[in-house]
């Protein structure tokens, strides 16, 4: 169930909640106010996780907002989600456009990654304690992600003590079906240890829109060099390594590829990697 608050108004006035130091407070007591209206929630905690500035914009900042909540018909379970709110301090709204580019300011903002979120299974290149953490969430047969992946992670792979290269599997299945079964394949054959797995999908010919199971394997094998099986991507284990990593990019508002993360924020330039030492 979504915890989205159905308002019939997009701009709200935080004015009654004058009495609040910061917007975040504001903004945390008017939508918990909401929430406890919900006759379906039974306990609900607001919390702004993230205050962004906004590129063009001198007042107007974005609010990510955790939220966690129990309802009444499932109190043993508990919903975690992140919404972006926008906000100038004395109103809030949950769209915001540039009007000198036309630019949804929701499609830019993306929450940054914490110490803790880092995982060695997501390790691919380069040492835990390197200088520059590095993430790339990416679809092996996006062709953006083809002519950028390889070539990154070639270079960073050289030098390991400046780059700890985490990598999420982010497969567009909507725009590229074949991905799920690469995607699975690729799990497979680390685990196996065949050797940069990550780089070498990426040279796998096969049709984005392919559904023959049989014939993307084959593609990936010949790409990568493997011997993975129609039986080997059938696991549970294989499902929820792609499950952990589609649902971290969701949470950090992650939504197209290549997204690249230099240092815990996100680097829309791409090209930070190749800027230091």
């Amino acid at each position: 169930m979504s915890l989205m608050l159905k308002l019939l108004t997009i701009i709200l006035l935080l004015t009654s909640f004058s009495y609040a130091k910061t917007t975040s407070e504001k903004l945390e007591n008017y939508l918990t106010e909401k929430y406890e209206d919900n006759q379906n929630i039974e306990i609900i905690t607001v919390k702004v996780e993230e205050v962004k500035a906004l590129e063009g914009s001198k007042d107007w900042k974005a609010y990510i907002v955790g939220l966690e909540a129990t309802l009444k018909n499932k109190p043993r379970e508990l919903i975690k989600q992140k919404i972006i709110w926008f906000s100038n301090g004395s109103m809030i709204t949950k769209e915001l456009t540039n009007l000198k580019n036309g630019s949804n300011y929701e499609d830019e903002v993306k929450s940054d990654i914490k110490a803790s979120e880092y995982h060695k299974k997501n390790l691919v290149y380069g040492n835990e304690n390197a200088k520059y953490k590095v993430a790339i969430f990416s679809d092996p047969l996006c062709p953006f992600c083809k002519d950028f992946v390889p070539e990154a992670l070639k270079y960073m792979k050289k030098y390991p003590n400046t780059f700890a290269v985490y990598y999420y599997h982010f497969p567009l299945l909507h725009i590229h079906p074949a991905s799920a079964i690469i995607t699975r394949a690729a799990v497979v054959a680390e685990r196996a240890g065949v050797k940069d797995v990550s780089i070498k999908m990426y040279d796998i010919v096969v049709n984005a829109k392919e559904k023959d199971v049989e014939k993307i394997l084959i593609a990936f094998n010949k790409g990568v060099g493997s011997h993975v099986t129609q039986i080997d991507i059938q696991g549970s284990s294989i499902s929820e390594v792609i499950n952990h990593d589609t649902q971290f990019a969701t949470s950090l508002f992650v939504s197209g590829t290549p997204t690249i993360y230099f240092d815990s924020k996100v680097d829309k330039t791409r090209v930070k990697y190749k800027k230091v030492k």
